[in-house]
């Protein structure tokens, strides 16, 4: 029956210990906090760099970044029907006859599938007109559609009908007239 007693002096020096041990925790994860902080401070700082970004928004770069942007698309095609296992090494070899390809770019769904279409940039505009005479070419046994890229204008969405609502009952195209102000129930009147 040799058990261990503990007395108030054990408990409190238990106490003690575990406080300090909670202390140097504590100071630990401020370092830590501290150490990630200036990490982040740095990537974001790299980052900066890298894109050529400024910090703040400056009200005069809409307009330089439209016309950048126009300027861009007067040197790039759509490539349409690309296929879904062409890669833009590919892609960028089969149209580096027309001139230097700066830039491929194949868009992906929200889970990285190929949407199976392609932009590609020229460095020069006058490689877009040589590329145009690719339309109709084949590349991994699918027939490309190139067509001359055009620049998105935000707003600028065709109209689209919408399909009638079954449970809304059909109106017609009669805008002005009133809709009756008592609907029978069905087997009567």
């Amino acid at each position: 029956m040799g058990g261990f007693i503990m007395t108030k002096n054990d408990t409190n020096l238990r106490a003690l210990f575990e406080l300090d041990d909670m202390k140097k925790r504590l100071k630990d994860m401020e370092d830590e906090a501290v150490t990630l902080r200036e990490m982040q401070a740095k990537v974001e700082k790299e980052m900066g760099n890298i894109q050529g970004l400024p910090l703040f928004a400056d009200p005069t770069a809409g307009a330089e970044t439209k016309a950048n942007k126009e300027e861009v698309d007067s040197r790039s095609v759509f490539v349409g029907n690309v296929d879904y296992s062409c890669t833009p090494e590919e892609v960028q070899q089969h149209f580096q006859a027309c001139g230097t390809v700066n830039r491929v770019t194949i868009r992906t769904n929200k889970f990285g599938q190929p949407k199976g279409y392609a932009y590609v940039e020229f460095v020069e505009p006058e490689a877009v007109q040589e590329a145009l005479l690719l339309n109709e070419s084949e590349l991994h046994g699918r027939q490309l559609k190139v067509s001359a890229k055009r620049t998105n204008i935000p707003g600028m969405k065709p109209y689209r009908a919408r399909r009638p609502n079954p449970y809304m009952g059909f109106r017609g195209r009669t805008p002005f007239m009133p809709a009756p102000y008592f609907f029978p129930p069905y087997g009567y009147g």
